[in-house]
């Protein structure tokens, strides 16, 4: 799907920042960080404008955030055949620092103590990805 099909499906307006990072994402294929993301769009990035632009992207399930530890946050493109909100487990290679969306993985279901109650979970597991493990 296109970019602007992309934004007119979810209500917003086309802006040179959303279309900027969602033509990004879909180029590039992987989740990048906000530094990697800074890079590429190079003079038509804003450090303000990229937060407003990422949380409303976030919101309206076009992108989502892999935070991979207290430093590296990641940002991918959701499939455009379903919305991201279900959860999912996320491979973080050691080596290469890609993230991989693992979404044919089932998430383990957790027992919490009656009375929570659960929105999210986040699951990242840690280690050598199928390229560089082959090395």
């Amino acid at each position: 799907m296109n970019v602007v099909d992309i934004l007119k499906n979810k209500g917003l307006k086309k802006t040179a920042q959303r279309i900027m990072l969602i033509k990004l994402l879909q180029k590039t294929g992987i989740s990048l960080t906000e530094g990697e993301i800074k890079t590429e769009m190079g003079d038509l990035y804003d450090r303000i404008t990229f937060y407003r632009t990422v949380q409303t992207l976030l919101d309206t399930n076009i992108i989502h955030r892999i935070t991979v530890d207290n430093i590296t946050v990641k940002y991918a493109l959701n499939h455009s055949n379903h919305d991201h909100s279900e959860n999912h487990i996320h491979f973080f290679c050691k080596q290469c620092h890609s993230v991989t969306c693992l979404e044919d993985i089932a998430i383990h279901e957790y027992r919490i103590p009656q009375g929570f109650e659960t929105e999210e979970c986040e699951v990242l597991i840690k280690g050598m990805c199928d390229k560089c493990g082959k090395e």
